[in-house]
């Protein structure tokens, strides 16, 4: 089972630490996951999760935050990534966030992510507040992991890269909110749509301004 974080954590600096991070991942065989999200924010769209277990030798050059990263280089350590790593992803609907809300259904998609590993890790690294409940690893949430990290770096990519896309494909489902720019995210184009389209099904009635256009 999946415990709270304790005195005995995994340490780790600011910035990712390489040799470190090696040590630690020796340490459960190398199968230490990093687990990241995208998509918490936005008033449409689904939230994207990935988990990953890298390989460090054969580590991708420039991992870190993903929200650091150009999308150029997101785009290309994305491919180096899933060529090089064990990457699992998993999502959470609109639909699901709206019965469970974005909490749980954040943490359910990363649970999900972690099940669908093709090798099950040993030690589950996640940013954030959170460890998804219901893991069969040990689990320990790290504040601000993807940018101290690689694993969750890596994931952090995975899961925007993977979440972007999905969202320009959403663009010429629902054509008129401009999901391919804002992907979904609460900016006044995005607020001027909803107001003269209301929303679509790939938007989230729980959240307030999605509400709000919808009882207009």
């Amino acid at each position: 089972m999946s415990k709270p974080p304790g005195l005995f954590d995994l340490a780790f600096p600011d910035s990712p630490d390489e040799t470190l991070e090696r040590s630690h991942s020796a340490g459960f065989n190398y199968r230490l996951a990093g687990v990241d999200e995208a998509g918490r924010g936005p008033w449409a769209g689904p939230v994207a999760t990935a988990a990953v277990i890298l390989d460090f030798d054969n580590l991708p050059a420039g991992l870190n935050d993903s929200k650091k990263l150009t999308e150029a280089k997101r785009e290309h350590l994305f491919d180096e990534i899933c060529a090089s790593a064990h990457v699992s992803v998993a999502t959470a609907s609109p639909a699901l966030i709206d019965r469970l809300n974005i909490r749980a259904a954040t943490l359910s998609a990363m649970r999900r992510a972690v099940n669908g590993l093709a090798v099950p890790p040993e030690m589950v690294l996640v940013d954030g507040r959170d460890v998804p409940p219901g893991l069969s690893q040990p689990g320990q949430n790290l504040i601000k992991g993807d940018g101290r990290c690689l694993a969750i770096a890596a994931a952090s990519i995975v899961a925007k890269v993977l979440r972007d896309r999905m969202m320009v494909r959403l663009d010429t489902l629902a054509p008129g909110y401009g999901f391919a720019a804002h992907k979904g995210y609460g900016v006044p184009a995005h607020q001027e749509a909803l107001l003269k389209l209301g929303p679509s099904p790939h938007h989230r009635i729980s959240f307030r301004p999605v509400r709000e256009a919808a009882e207009r």
